[in-house]
């Protein structure tokens, strides 16, 4: 609340002293001093140019070191550490140039200034000038394109053989969660089979998918890789895991993919934060509609052992629901049966 109002006091000041020059160019008009005017005007503008400039370099320093905590948020996966040295190496050449375009932008605004004295320079153009502020540029955003595209390569190339797979299906307004059980391989699905019984619309004719399992919260081993399988049932959404690094579209009709290790688990990174409520999360960064900020779901990450230990008791989709078996031919439905009956 009191920078608001400092805000508005500093406004205030501002609009006061731009006023009272206002008046004092006005009077100078009245009194035939209008070259005058514009000399004084030019000068002040150009030093008022310069106040800007020191200013906001201030402002935006200092921001930067109060909130960097905030917008820099703690790392947990292997190829997070990979997008954090591309995001800073980017930052530091696109700032770079940033700084120096705008200190220039500003000093000419300065340096040049009306003065009665000067002429304007005729300056045509310069083929040497011209090509290097081609090139170089060029040159440079090749290199970065380059090196983000070998990250973007490497995170949605086919995940390793032992990846641990997880479905997530964005739909308004939630994520669903779907294990692939002992197996690690999921069953199919199609659309044209979802009903009030099956959300996710999964086959229940493949037997893969007589163990797939949900889950009210993606549970991840630390250290192994995992594989997340992105899909939407109704419009864009957008699977975004900030502390992972982790962002992926979920496109209807259109599946993707994003596979990582993670390196903390969730007990490990609270200690780190010093917060005992810490939760990893996904949320998503499409506005996909009116309920779009309960997009949430919560991810934990165990130690390998404490996962293998929580899939173990997970039940499968037709444990907990026999019903979604009885449409199943019958050699199927028999074998359905016999499945839920070894896992009792």
């Amino acid at each position: 609340m009191y920078g608001l109002l400092i805000a508005i006091g500093i406004v205030l000041l501002l609009s006061v002293i731009w006023m009272v020059y206002r008046i004092q160019a006005l009077i100078s008009v009245a009194k035939g001093s209008s070259k005058k005017i514009a000399t004084t005007s030019n000068k002040v503008n150009a030093i008022l140019m310069m106040v800007f400039l020191v200013g906001c370099t201030i402002l935006m320093v200092w921001y930067s070191i109060k909130e960097f905590d905030n917008y820099q948020l703690p790392v947990a996966s292997e190829h997070g550490v990979i997008t954090d040295q591309l995001f800073w190496v980017t930052m530091a050449v696109t700032g770079f140039i940033f700084v120096l375009t705008h200190i220039l932008l500003f000093w000419f605004g300065y340096r040049y200034q009306y003065d009665d004295n000067k002429r304007a320079a005729y300056y045509p153009d310069n083929n040497k000038l011209e090509i290097i502020w081609t090139l170089v540029p060029a040159v440079v955003l090749t290199v970065l394109v380059f090196t983000g595209w070998r990250a973007w390569k490497d995170i949605t190339a086919p995940a390793p053989e032992d990846a641990h797979v997880v479905e997530i299906m964005g739909y308004q307004f939630a994520w669903e969660i779907r294990y692939p059980g002992k197996d690690n391989v999921l069953g199919d699905y199609d659309y044209r089979l979802i009903n009030a019984n099956n959300s996710r619309g999964i086959d229940f004719t493949d037997k893969n998918s007589f163990d797939d399992f949900p889950s009210q919260q993606v549970v991840i081993p630390k250290g192994e890789p995992v594989l997340f399988k992105i899909r939407a049932r109704d419009v864009l959404h957008s699977v975004f895991a900030p502390h992972m690094r982790l962002k992926m579209d979920a496109v209807p009709g259109m599946p993707t993919r994003f596979w990582f290790v993670p390196t903390k688990t969730t007990t490990e990174m609270r200690a780190e934060l010093g917060d005992d409520e810490f939760e990893y999360e996904i949320a998503c960064t499409e506005v996909c509609g009116r309920g779009h900020f309960s997009m949430r779901r919560v991810i934990t990450v165990l130690e390998p052992d404490e996962y293998r230990e929580w899939v173990s008791e997970q039940e499968s989709f037709i444990k907990r629901n026999p019903d979604l078996i009885s449409d199943l031919p019958s050699d199927l439905k028999e074998l359905a049966e016999i499945y839920i009956n070894e896992s009792k």
